[in-house]
C-alpha cells in the first residue's frame, strides 16, 4: 500500500487507477476534487473526521445547485492512504444540501453531526472493493433538487445555454393569467431528474431576478437591471423632493414606463403608491407587477389582462418606446391637464450596440430591434452620434420630449452619467442626486451609476456638479464621499491625433492586431497599411470612457487593422503618449466611483501645450515615455512583416541592438528613487529573458514581447501552470506592481491637471 504524502499525487493515481479521465473531461470543477458521472469524489491524505470530510462535500453540493450543476446521487469521500471508500446518499443529505454557506468549503467543518451514516464503506485495496468502485464509477444517478430563489438564476442561465431558442416562458411558464404556458420548472423535460417541479402558482417569489431569468437575446434587447432595495430607498428621497415641488392644488403622478416587477415602487407610501402609473414590457414582470402593486397603484398599463394582452413573451401596447404608448390615452389625460404636475422616476433599461459583448456574441442587430422603435426614429431627428445607439438614452430623451412640460415638472433616473457629461444629451438644471455601485444592479461590474433628480428647466451653462456616493457594504448602505462631475466638450480625435498625410508615406506598410502581431488575411481590414521611415509606431486611445479599455487602448508597431487612431511619428511622439497613458486609468485605479464617471477629454490641450515647451513640461513627458515603455498594454514587438520590412520597438529600454529613440530621449530625463527602481529592476529582467530558449538576439524586446514569447510555461497533470522561468516570472510580475504604483503617484496627477482624465 503506497503511502502519499501530498494529496494531489494521491489524487492522480486514483483517477488513473480507476480509468477517470479528468484531463479530457470536465471532472475538476467549481473547486471540487472531482466529479465524475453521478459521483462527488473528496480525497484526504486520512479521513480523521468522517463527518467534518462530509461537510465540506454538502458544501461543494450546495454550490454546485446554486449554480445549475446537477447534483451527484452518490458522494465518495476517500481516504488515499488507507484505500477506504465512505459511500453517502445525497439524498439523505437533502436538506443541509439546500442550505446556503459562506466562504471556503474546506473551513469552519467542524461540530458538523451526520444525520445519516455512510450507505457503504469501501476497502478498495481488496478486488471485490475495486469491483465496487468501478461500479459506483459508473452510475449515473443525479439527486434531484428543488428550485428556489437562491438557484433559479443558475438553472435558468444553464437551460438557456442548452436550448439557444428558448425564451423566458419556455422556462418559467405557468398557469396564472390569460396565458397558460407550463415551463420547465414546473414540468420538467430537458432537466427530469435533476430538478423537482416547482410547485409555487406564480413567480412571485423570483420578484428580485425577474431581469437575469431573460433568455439571452432578450437580456441584450430589454437591457433590464434589478434596482437595489436599499438604493431604491435612497433614491425615493430625491422622489421626494420632487413631489416638494408640486404646485399646491395639482395633482401629479408619478410614472415609471419601465417597471420590471416593482422594486423601485415597492418602498414607497400607500399615498405616494396612489400616484403612481407603471407599465412593463415583459409578459411575465408584468404578472408579477400586478400581484405586487395593482391594488395600490393608480394605474398599471395595460388595466388588466386580456386574451390580447401577451405578444410572444411581451405585453402589447406596453413598448414605451411605441408610438402607441407614448400618446396612450391613459397617460395622455394627465399630460395634457395643466393641473397635473408630472414625475417620471425610473431606472431604465441599458443596452448599448455598438458594445464588445453585443459584438462576441453576433447579436448586435437580433438584440437592438428597438432601434427601430418610434421613439428612436424621432429621437435621430434631433439627436446625432453614438448617443443613439444607446437604449437608456431613447428613455432619458423622451422623458423630456413626451411627458414633462412645466418648470416643476421633474426626472428621477438611473443612469450612467455620460449621458449629460459626454453625449450631451439633455442640458437641463440638476437639482440633487447620488452616486451608486453598478455590481449590485445584478451585473458583474463595478462602476458609477447616477441618479439624479432633474427640473424640467433648461440650464446650459452648468458644468459641473457633485453627488453623494453610496455603495452596499453586507446590506447597509455606506457612504464613500462626494465625487464630483465634471462636462467634456473635446475629445482627443478632435485635437491630439496626428492627421497629418506625408508624401513620404506610402501604403507599402503591413497592419497588425491587438495582439502586436501581423493581422491575419480573414480579418476585416478599414486602415491603409502606410508605411515610412518616420512612422515609428500606432497609437489607439478611442472612446471618452472606459468600457473595454484593453480593446481601445492600443499602442502598436504599426496601423492596427481596424483603424480607430493614428501613426505615431518620430518628431512629435511624446506629446501623444498622455492619451495612452490617460486609456490605462481604469485599469490601476478599479474603484467603482471611477469607472463611467471619469471619461477622457481634451479640454486642456492650450495648458498642456503651453506645458510642454517649459523645462517642467518636458520632464513630465519623459516620465509618461518611462512608463509606456514598461506598461504591459504597450503591446509593440520587434519582428519581420510579410512585406519584408524589419519592424522595431522603438519605444522600449532594450538597447542590445543600440539605442532606441525611447531610450535615447529618457537620457534627459532626471531619475528619482522610483525611477531607478524600475529601470534597474528592467534591466535584471532583461538579462533573464536572454537566458530564456526563445531568445532571439536580433530583436529588440519590450515587456510584453517578453511576457508573450520569453516567459514560457507548461501545464502539470492537474492543468496547473508551471511556468519554466520562476524567476524572470516572478521579477515580472514585481515591475506590472512597481509600475502600477509609479503611475498612480507620478502619471495621474498630471493626466488630471491638464484635463487628459476628467
Amino acid at each position: 500500500m503506497r503511502q502519499y504524502i501530498i494529496e494531489k499525487e494521491g489524487q492522480i493515481d486514483f483517477f488513473k487507477t480507476f480509468r477517470i479521465d479528468y484531463e479530457n473531461n470536465n471532472v475538476l470543477i467549481e473547486d471540487t476534487d472531482g466529479v465524475w458521472n453521478g459521483n462527488l469524489l473528496e480525497f484526504k491524505l486520512n479521513i480523521n473526521d468522517v463527518s467534518k470530510t462530509l461537510f465540506q462535500a454538502i458544501k461543494y453540493l450546495s454550490k454546485m445547485r446554486v449554480k445549475g450543476i446537477s447534483i451527484p446521487k452518490n458522494i465518495l469521500l476517500i481516504s488515499l492512504n488507507e484505500e477506504v471508500c465512505y459511500v453517502f446518499n445525497s439524498q439523505d443529505y437533502f436538506d443541509e444540501i439546500h442550505k446556503i454557506y459562506y466562504g471556503p468549503a474546506s473551513k469552519n467543518n467542524d461540530g458538523f453531526v451526520m444525520s445519516k451514516s455512510y450507505v457503504k464503506k469501501i476497502d478498495y485495496s481488496k478486488q471485490c472493493g475495486q469491483a465496487d468502485m468501478i461500479q459506483i464509477l459508473r452510475t449515473k444517478n443525479y439527486m434531484p433538487i428543488n428550485i428556489d430563489e437562491n438557484c433559479i438564476v443558475g438553472w435558468a442561465e444553464r437551460y438557456y445555454r442548452d436550448n439557444p431558442n428558448a425564451h423566458k416562458g419556455d422556462f418559467l411558464g405557468d398557469l396564472e393569467g390569460k396565458v397558460k404556458i407550463i415551463g420547465e420548472i414546473r414540468q420538467p423535460k430537458h432537466f427530469k431528474g435533476h430538478i423537482l417541479p416547482y410547485k409555487g402558482k406564480t413567480n412571485e417569489k423570483f420578484k428580485y431576478l425577474m431581469d437575469k431569468l431573460n433568455d439571452d437575446l432578450n437580456k441584450k434587447n430589454l437591457g433590464a437591471f434589478y434596482t437595489p432595495e436599499l438604493y431604491c430607498k435612497k433614491a425615493s428621497e430625491l422622489l421626494r423632493k420632487a413631489i416638494d415641488r408640486v404646485p399646491n392644488g395639482n395633482d401629479y403622478i408619478i410614472l415609471d414606463r419601465c417597471a420590471g416587477t416593482g422594486n423601485l415602487e415597492a418602498i414607497l407610501t400607500d399615498e405616494e403608491l396612489s400616484h403612481c402609473i407603471l407599465s412593463t414590457y415583459e409578459y411575465y414582470e408584468y404578472k408579477v407587477l400586478c400581484e405586487r402593486l395593482a391594488d395600490k397603484v393608480r394605474l398599471i398599463i395595460p388595466p388588466i389582462e386580456t386574451d390580447e394582452t401577451y405578444d410572444k413573451g411581451f405585453v402589447r401596447n406596453a413598448n414605451a418606446l411605441s408610438k402607441d404608448y407614448v400618446y396612450n390615452e391613459l397617460i395622455q389625460r394627465y399630460i395634457q391637464n395643466d393641473n397635473c404636475t408630472i414625475i417620471l422616476f425610473e431606472n431604465p433599461p441599458y443596452a448599448e450596440t455598438t458594445s464588445i459583448e453585443h459584438q462576441k456574441k453576433n447579436k448586435s442587430t437580433k438584440s437592438s430591434v428597438w432601434k427601430k422603435s418610434f421613439v428612436v426614429e424621432e429621437m435621430k431627428k434631433e439627436i446625432k452620434g453614438q448617443a443613439t445607439n444607446e437604449l437608456g438614452n431613447a428613455f432619458i430623451w423622451s422623458a423630456f420630449k413626451y411627458y414633462l412640460r412645466q418648470p416643476t415638472d421633474s426626472y428621477v433616473v438611473f443612469s450612467p452619467v455620460k449621458y449629460w457629461k459626454a453625449q450631451h444629451l439633455i442640458s437641463k438644471k440638476f437639482l440633487d442626486g447620488y452616486a451608486f455601485n453598478r455590481k449590485h444592479f445584478h451585473t458583474n461590474i463595478n462602476a458609477c451609476i447616477m441618479v439624479a433628480l432633474w427640473s424640467n428647466e433648461d440650464s446650459i451653462t452648468q458644468q459641473n456638479f457633485k453627488l453623494e456616493a453610496y455603495d452596499i457594504k453586507d446590506n447597509v448602505l455606506v457612504y464613500c464621499g462626494d465625487v464630483e462631475i465634471k462636462r467634456i466638450f473635446t475629445t482627443y480625435s478632435n485635437v491630439y491625433y496626428d492627421k497629418r498625410k506625408l508624401t513620404t508615406e506610402t501604403e507599402t506598410g503591413i497592419l497588425v492586431g491587438l495582439n502586436g502581431l501581423e493581422a491575419s488575411n480573414n480579418v476585416k481590414k478599414r486602415l491603409k497599411p502606410l508605411y515610412d521611415k518616420n512612422i515609428i509606431g500606432y497609437l489607439v486611445a478611442d472612446s471618452s470612457g472606459f468600457d473595454n479599455p484593453d480593446n481601445v487602448s492600443s499602442l502598436l508597431v504599426a496601423g492596427r487593422y481596424n483603424g480607430n487612431g493614428f501613426f505615431l511619428r518620430k518628431d512629435n511622439y511624446l506629446e501623444k503618449l498622455p492619451m495612452f497613458a490617460a486609456s490605462r486609468y481604469i485599469r490601476y485605479n478599479s474603484n467603482w466611483t471611477e469607472r463611467t464617471r471619469i471619461m477622457k477629454s481634451a479640454d486642456g490641450s492650450k495648458r498642456f501645450f503651453k506645458h510642454i515647451s517649459t523645462l517642467k513640461g518636458k520632464q513630465d513627458l519623459l516620465k509618461i515615455l518611462l512608463f509606456c515603455t514598461l506598461e504591459s498594454q504597450n503591446h509593440m514587438r520587434s519582428f519581420t512583416g510579410s512585406n519584408g520590412i524589419f519592424y522595431r520597438n522603438e519605444i522600449c529600454l532594450d538597447t542590445t541592438n543600440g539605442k532606441t529613440i525611447a531610450s535615447t530621449d529618457l537620457e534627459k530625463l532626471k531619475i528619482n528613487t522610483k525611477e531607478k527602481t524600475l529601470i534597474d529592476l528592467w534591466n535584471k529582467i532583461l538579462e533573464e529573458a536572454k537566458l530564456t530558449s526563445n531568445y532571439n538576439q536580433e530583436l529588440t524586446y519590450g515587456v510584453y514581447q517578453i511576457k508573450e514569447e520569453l516567459n514560457t510555461s507548461h501545464k502539470n497533470e492537474l492543468g496547473e501552470t508551471i511556468y519554466d522561468y520562476p524567476v524572470l516570472n516572478g521579477d515580472l510580475s514585481t515591475l506590472t506592481s512597481l509600475v502600477k504604483n509609479y503611475y498612480l503617484d507620478e502619471i495621474v496627477p498630471f493626466l488630471f491637471e491638464y484635463e487628459f482624465l476628467k
